[in-house]
């Protein structure tokens, strides 16, 4: 039976991988006492001990933990920023082409970023069949449920005497300078950042990237996600909306994505719709457990 540790169980990311593993018959989770859980040695014992070993933890600290292994055999798969772009990890959203086998094989694993998946799975596939060019400039806006935010932004929006501007959708990282830009970028292919506008709301969880593009064939761009997307949990539809609206938190509470395109040839709107704790985050953690392990990539997961 395959050991697991999840080093930093108590932020909303490794709550929610805890909560999917809690449920299965097929692993053994090793967890610390609460006083050692921050014990250094505690840690690194509880590391090299796993057969897989979930980082959920700020990118100074998963820098720190990755140095705690020794042990050869330890699969660590980071859900922090700070290994997406490195050499010698693998990037995590097995449904690109080629990654899968290379997901299987790693020992590195870099889990992607939330907003980074929605914008990866609506680009790369259009990049690798030469439907956009590398050179293109980009923009793309995305709204997350406020649960992305951790702990902190949790408690700020659950709280009773909460500030009123938060009541409506609120822009940030409108410095263009957001920590998912880089992998967006290299995963896609792409020789420049997209302008991107993420925006937080007042809903828990849930996803919603879109990527506007001029001029292009509607159908043929249909067609490459159909095709592109025929295993894995990235699945296209054909008509997704409800009754002319797209719900950001449609997929609350799921660990799938769903991809749809819009518009008409003289402007397209690409569109992926999933949960920021789920494929976004938790769920594709333990998708990429499930594939190193060798179990079915679905197993324990809501799709």
């Amino acid at each position: 039976m395959a050991k697991i540790f999840i080093d930093g169980s108590a932020g909303t990311t490794g709550l929610r991988i805890a909560e999917r593993l809690d449920a299965r018959q097929d692993i053994e989770i090793i967890k610390l006492p609460e006083e050692l859980r921050k014990d250094e040695k505690a840690r690194a014992d509880a590391l090299n001990s796993a057969d897989v070993a979930f980082l959920c933890l700020p990118d100074a600290a998963a820098i720190d933990a990755v140095a705690l292994v020794t042990n050869p055999d330890t699969v660590i798969i980071d859900t922090s920023t700070a290994h997406r772009v490195a050499d010698g990890w693998t990037y995590g959203f097995p449904e690109l082409k080629g990654q899968k086998e290379k997901i299987i094989s790693s020992k590195r694993i870099a889990n992607p970023g939330c907003h980074a998946s929605g914008f990866i799975s609506l680009v790369a596939p259009l990049v690798q069949q030469g439907i956009i060019k590398p050179e293109i400039n980009l923009s793309a806006f995305s709204l997350t449920g406020y649960s992305g935010g951790g702990k902190k932004m949790i408690a700020e929006y659950e709280g009773e005497d909460r500030d009123k501007l938060l009541d409506a959708p609120r822009q940030y990282g409108i410095a263009q300078m957001h920590k998912h830009l880089p992998e967006m970028k290299k995963l896609c292919g792409l020789q420049s950042n997209p302008v991107f506008c993420p925006v937080v709301a007042d809903y828990y969880a849930g996803m919603e990237v879109t990527v506007p593009l001029f001029n292009g064939n509607i159908d043929e761009i249909k067609n490459v996600y159909k095709e592109y997307y025929k295993e894995g949990l990235v699945h296209f539809v054909d008509s997704a909306d409800e009754d002319g609206f797209l719900s950001a938190n449609a997929f609350e509470g799921r660990d799938d994505m769903q991809i749809t395109v819009v518009g008409n040839d003289e402007r397209i709107l690409l569109i992926s719709r999933f949960d920021n704790l789920g494929k976004g985050a938790s769920g594709s953690a333990i998708q990429n457990m499930n594939l190193v392990l060798g179990y079915p990539e679905n197993t324990g997961l809501i799709v």
